[in-house]
C-alpha cells in the first residue's frame, strides 16, 4: 500500500515535532513541583498581608479605645480598686476616695516588701485614711491577679460596684480581666491619663508605640486566655466564678492522760 503525498508530509511534521518530557500526559514533573511551590509561596504571601491588614486594624481599633483625657467627674460606686504599676494611679484613686467616690480603697499588686507604715508616710493624708479605709493586696502579681484579688475583696465586703483605676493604655485588658473575675459587679471605669498620652501625634513616638503594641498583644493573649505566668503569689486563688468550699476544722491534738487541758488558740486564716 503506497502513502499519498499528504500522509507522507504529516508523517514528516510528526517526526520533526519534539518530544515532551513526562510520558503520556506531557507534563513535567519539574515544572509541576515549581507550580505548586509559587502556589504556596502566594497563598503564604496573602495570609501574611491579610493577617497585617487584620492585625492593623484590630491595633487601631485598641488604640480608639484609650482616652486622651481624663474623665471630668466619674460615678460614685461602692469601693474602688486601684492596680498598681505608676504613682499617679494610687494619687487620683486616693483623691477619689476622698471625695466620696467609694466608700473604701483596694490598692491591689503592692510590693510585699511594702509595709502599711511606708504607705501611711507616701499617701496623702495617710494616717487617717490607712486606718479607716484603705487596704493593700500583696498577692497579685499581673493584671489577672489583680482581678482575683480584687474579686476576693469585693465579695468579702460585698460590694456591688466598683471605681477602676488604671492607666488609660492599661484600662481595655483591667475592665475585661475583671469583667470575667467580677461579672455581677459594675465597673466604673477611670482611666489615668499621662503626658504620654495626652499628646496629639502619639505615634510619632517609638517608646509610646513600642508600648501600645506590647499592651496589645498582651490584651490580645488575655482575650484568648494565654496566661503563661502566673497570677497569684503563694497558693493558686480560687477561681471567683466557683462557690467558696468550706474547710473541714483541724482535729484537736491529743491531751495526754493526767494533764490539765491547755488554753484554746485561735487560728487566724491568712
Amino acid at each position: 500500500m503506497t502513502m499519498s503525498n499528504a500522509d507522507r508530509r504529516t508523517a514528516r511534521q510528526i517526526e520533526a515535532a519534539p518530544r515532551r518530557k513526562g510520558g503520556a500526559s506531557g507534563e513535567d514533573p519539574l515544572a509541576r513541583r515549581r507550580t505548586r511551590v509559587r502556589r504556596a509561596l502566594t497563598a503564604a504571601v496573602l495570609l501574611a498581608g491579610l493577617g497585617g491588614v487584620a492585625g492593623g486594624a484590630g491595633f487601631l481599633a485598641f488604640t480608639a479605645q484609650i482616652p486622651a483625657r481624663e474623665p471630668a467627674a466619674v460615678k460614685p460606686a461602692d469601693a474602688i480598686v486601684v492596680l498598681t504599676g505608676g504613682s499617679s494611679r494610687i494619687i487620683d484613686a486616693v483623691g477619689l476616695l476622698a471625695d466620696g467616690r467609694g466608700r473604701r480603697l483596694l490598692i491591689t499588686g503592692v510590693n510585699p516588701t511594702t509595709s502599711p507604715d511606708e504607705m501611711r508616710r507616701a499617701l496623702p493624708d495617710g494616717e487617717h485614711l490607712m486606718g479607716c479605709c484603705i487596704d493593700l493586696g500583696h498577692k497579685a502579681l499581673n493584671t489577672r491577679g489583680n482581678a482575683l484579688e480584687a474579686a476576693e475583696w469585693a465579695r468579702s465586703r460585698s460590694f456591688r460596684s466598683l471605681v477602676v483605676v488604671t492607666s488609660a493604655w492599661h484600662m481595655p485588658r483591667a475592665m475585661m480581666e475583671l469583667g470575667r473575675a467580677l461579672p455581677e459587679v459594675e465597673l466604673v471605669a477611670y482611666p489615668v491619663v499621662t503626658n504620654r498620652m495626652q499628646a496629639e501625634e502619639w505615634w510619632k513616638d517609638i517608646a509610646t508605640v513600642r508600648l501600645l503594641v506590647k499592651e496589645y498583644a498582651k490584651y490580645i493573649m488575655a482575650a484568648a486566655k494565654i496566661r503563661p505566668a502566673r497570677a497569684v503569689a503563694g497558693a493558686p486563688a480560687p477561681d471567683p466564678a466557683a462557690p467558696a468550699a468550706e474547710m473541714p476544722a483541724p482535729a484537736p491534738a491529743p491531751v495526754p492522760r493526767g494533764a490539765a487541758p491547755g488554753p484554746v488558740q485561735a487560728r487566724i486564716a491568712p
